[in-house]
């Protein structure tokens, strides 16, 4: 497919780093010689050129749009996941979504779990209070060193956050639909498990990391929370909908597991009334793990590289 003109509708009313911007056409122009880049601000606008356009910039695509779109040949979006799009891939027309998101949501749960491992919410409460308090602090240090390190959805994203993990000694065990070779950062210690047997390892987990989609509906039940060790921490990065939040919550006010860093949730915005608001050990952040000022432009560097590397055929 030989892409000349690609059409741009990515506008967020609240993400400041998910708006298209005069510099990310530049970049993109720049990065694909004799592509021009057409930016959209509002949805009238974009419905209106769709009918000419071989190739849109989009995070959500409706199914009755291609009604409109007989040209169209390439969909692509920043989202990792398939949330947004409506239509799947089919003759004649590719969908393409964005795989850079790993490492920008490897720090915020390396980021996550250093606040709880370090203590960092109650020394943020001592030093409101002006006080000294070496022995209470010391007393709740952990480290990353040597722990076992269990993600759930071991794909693209699950595979960097383990490999920014691996420095910090941790001993990673990976699971995954269907069995594949370890990578080249693992060592002896470290795992690959397919969904066959991958109960077995949560009573030797110390920290539970899901990158599941949302095609996983409610895998993690209360039983599985109960499995964990008490000092277990719960990381999810993935889609909200992979358990029950009342079976989360249980969980964290029962001292079943330590505490739980939640970047999605079942339903977004989490209303007010949810009980997760006011549960101890919980760091909440409102669906934003994977954001920052360089998003888009790793977005545009990455499609880029798959149009002129040809991905998206001749």
């Amino acid at each position: 497919m030989s892409i000349k003109t690609i059409l741009v509708y990515l506008t967020h009313p609240h993400v400041e780093a998910w708006n298209f911007r005069p510099g990310h056409k530049a970049l993109l122009e720049s990065r694909v010689p004799g592509l021009k880049v057409e930016v959209c601000l509002n949805s009238k606008d974009f419905k209106d050129c769709l009918p000419q356009s071989e190739a849109v910039m989009v995070w959500f695509f409706k199914e009755r749009w291609l009604e409109s779109a007989s040209r169209l040949k390439l969909i692509a979006t920043p989202a990792a996941g398939k949330d947004w799009i409506e239509i799947e891939a089919g003759e004649g027309l590719q969908v393409s979504f964005g795989g850079f998101h790993g490492s920008l949501i490897a720090e915020s749960v390396v980021g996550a779990m250093l606040y709880f491992l370090k203590a960092f919410p109650l020394s943020a409460a001592m030093q409101k209070q002006k006080k000294w308090a070496r022995v209470k602090i010391s007393e709740k240090l952990q480290s990353l060193y040597k722990s076992r390190v269990t993600i759930l959805g071991f794909g693209k994203i699950g595979n960097v956050i383990a490999e920014r993990l691996k420095p910090f000694g941790c001993v990673i065990t990976g699971i995954k639909k269907n069995p594949t070779p370890a990578p080249a950062y693992f060592s002896d210690s470290d795992r690959i498990l397919t969904f066959e047997n991958w109960q077995s390892v949560f009573a030797e987990t110390d920290h539970l990391i899901c990158t599941l989609p949302g095609e996983v509906n409610g895998i993690l039940q209360a039983k599985h929370f109960n499995a964990l060790p008490k000092s277990c921490y719960f990381y999810n990065v993935g889609r909200g909908n992979v358990c029950q939040e009342s079976n989360l919550v249980e969980a964290l006010k029962a001292g079943e597991i330590a505490g739980a860093y939640l970047d999605v949730f079942e339903e977004e915005p989490l209303p007010e009334s949810s009980d997760l608001w006011e549960t101890e050990n919980v760091l909440i952040q409102p669906h934003l793990s994977a954001v920052s000022p360089q998003y888009l432009e790793l977005f545009v560097e990455e499609l880029a590289e798959k149009i002129n590397t040809g991905e998206f055929g001749a």
